[in-house]
């Protein structure tokens, strides 16, 4: 690995904290200035979501010890957009930092949404920055430009330090054509590229894919063909925070004379944001699910959540036969308006054969122009190097594959160097060669509940992994002070068969277990209550994977007591 600059030079840095190696939980930060005096500008801070491998995590966040060390050298946070792998984790984060939270009205408006859930106690300092905006925070000038996204008011960032200029592209595509909100603006990067780029740290997430990504618009009109054209009900199910998409199947639904329905507290939310920032019209009509039964088969447009599987989601409880107000029946159509997640193919896969034994029709964007990706294919990816004409690329916003390929796609439009970094890498993008020049701390944080848990390997989420696989088993015996065995012991059984091989009670080897334990410790020494817990553990261990070729989980609870006379 290279060495850092001499101590004293002033350096520009990036350290993602997430977002490298992952599609999702975006965390950056920039640096400048000395190695021990640094000042940085941090860059979105998103969540992740949890998969099978995290039983009972509501959310992922991010590790963020880095920066809350060195917090009075932070000199704000800047929202690139609102949604929730780039936004989620600012409200229980942010007090670590205790910094301004730079954003546009549509996303402090989606933020100040998220703090009234959480009870309003956070009083964050939140600048408004107007769409194409520049402020100034330490020594970094900061520009917004818009760039087309599934959500209004999405921006790329210019940066502009002393050591040059860099631009964070967040998420983003070309599309000439979208739904809501400003498209791309070519002619501001083809600006930036005209004042000379040091350096671009892009999304990635469609690296390998060829061609460019079609508009936001086309889904529009698809959608509104395949709505008017259904003969019953139509509940389309898509990302809440696609505002461009819920006007679509609201204008979708006028169109035909049906009434739209809204079902999930998240596209409420959205919707309320939407129309007080003027994304969405004033005189949007529509109606709450428990109105969704009054309504004639014919009549009805039903948008909700849940496109990713959700098990609380609104589509999951309605495939589930279980949704309080939402009843769907043989010949009714769901739209899944979205593309699966990595990671969520199993739950979505579950929520769709669901339906299929209502009778319900699902249609996805595998066989119908129902979604739109967010994200730039690899003809957008040239395009926009060849508008910027960066010295240095930096691949964001990816698992390691998409990120090799747009180091190889960005080598190829003529990049002098290309660096592939994952979470924790210090990237040093000047002076002199671009290179990975130090490591940070980086991790996981479980929103477990109420509670935030760091993902360490001897943690609870692990032994819930472990529980759902070998089940436990819970043995509490009393022992007089002499260490006499004081009746049976109690046995507790959870995920362990009930009967062995032969049809014997697994209790009952747990039991002779425990009374051959006993047996093989003399008396005097039975005093030593640790040492008989633990021999008492690892005998029934051992007796249940003799039994069933598995090995649970043994908790020994073990009472001394007075013996009566």
């Amino acid at each position: 690995m290279a060495q850092a600059s001499k101590s004293g030079q002033d350096e520009l840095v990036l350290v993602a904290l997430g977002g490298l190696g992952e599609i999702g939980m975006n965390a950056y930060a920039y640096g400048f200035g000395p190695p021990a005096r640094r000042d940085w500008l941090m860059v979105d801070l998103g969540i992740t979501f949890p998969g099978e491998g995290e039983p009972g995590v509501d959310v992922i966040l991010p590790d963020i010890r880095f920066m809350a060390e060195q917090r009075t050298q932070v000199r704000g946070l800047v929202i690139t957009h609102a949604h929730e792998d780039h936004i989620g984790a600012v409200i229980e984060l942010l007090p670590q930092l205790r910094v301004p939270v730079y954003a546009t009205a549509f996303t402090l408006g989606m933020l100040k949404a998220k703090l009234g859930e959480f009870g309003g106690k956070l009083k964050p300092e939140l600048v408004e920055i107007p769409i194409g905006g520049r402020f100034q925070a330490g020594p970094f000038d900061v520009e917004l430009v818009s760039m087309a996204h599934s959500i209004p008011e999405t921006s790329g960032l210019a940066i502009r330090t002393p050591a040059g200029l860099v631009f964070h592209t967040s998420d983003w595509k070309i599309d000439t054509e979208p739904v809501i909100g400003l498209p791309t603006d070519e002619a501001r990067l083809a600006a930036l590229g005209a004042e000379g780029v040091r350096a671009v740290i892009c999304d990635s997430t469609n690296a390998l894919r060829e061609g460019s990504s079609p508009s936001e618009s086309a889904v529009a009109r698809s959608l509104a063909e395949i709505i008017a054209k259904a003969p019953h009900r139509v509940a389309v199910t898509t990302f809440a925070s696609n505002v461009g998409r819920v006007r679509a199947v609201a204008e979708a639904a006028r169109a035909c004379g049906r009434h739209l329905v809204v079902a999930g507290r998240a596209l409420h939310r959205v919707m309320e944001v939407g129309i007080d920032t003027g994304y969405l019209p004033k005189d949007l009509k529509y109606l709450d699910q428990e109105e969704f039964s009054y309504l004639e088969r014919r009549e009805v447009v039903l948008l909700c959540t849940g496109s990713q599987g959700e098990p609380r989601a609104a589509i999951s409880r309605i495939a589930e036969n279980e949704h309080p107000d939402v009843k769907l029946a043989k010949g009714d159509l769901v739209i899944f308006s979205s593309r699966n997640i990595p990671g969520n193919e199993k739950v979505i896969g579950r929520v769709q054969n669901n339906l299929a034994r209502l009778g319900v029709d699902v249609l996805t964007d595998g066989e119908a122009l129902v979604h739109v990706t967010g994200h730039p294919r690899r003809e957008e990816l040239r395009k926009l190097y060849a508008l910027l004409k960066p010295e240095v690329v930096v691949p964001m916003h990816g698992e390691p594959r998409h990120l090799r390929e747009n180091v190889k796609l960005a080598e190829a439009s003529g990049a002098k160097e290309a660096i592939f970094a994952e979470d924790g890498s210090i990237v040093r993008l000047w002076p002199g060669p671009a290179r990975i020049v130090a490591d940070a701390p980086v991790g996981r944080v479980f929103r477990d509940g109420k509670l935030l848990i760091p993902a360490t390997d001897d943690g609870p989420v692990r032994q819930r992994r472990k529980l759902a696989a070998v089940g436990i088993a819970v043995v509490s015996v009393a022992l007089t002070r002499k260490g006499e065995p004081i009746g049976e012991a109690e046995i507790v059984l959870d995920g362990i068969p009930a009967t062995v091989a032969g049809g014997d009670s697994m209790e009952d080897v747990v039991l002779d277990a425990v009374d051959g334990t006993f047996e093989s410790i003399p008396p005097g020494r039975r005093k030593d209550t640790e040492m008989v817990a633990e021999a008492v553990r690892r005998a029934v261990r051992a007796a249940i994977a003799e039994e069933w070729g598995k090995k649970p989980i043994v908790k020994v609870l073990l009472h001394v007591v007075d013996a009566k006379a």
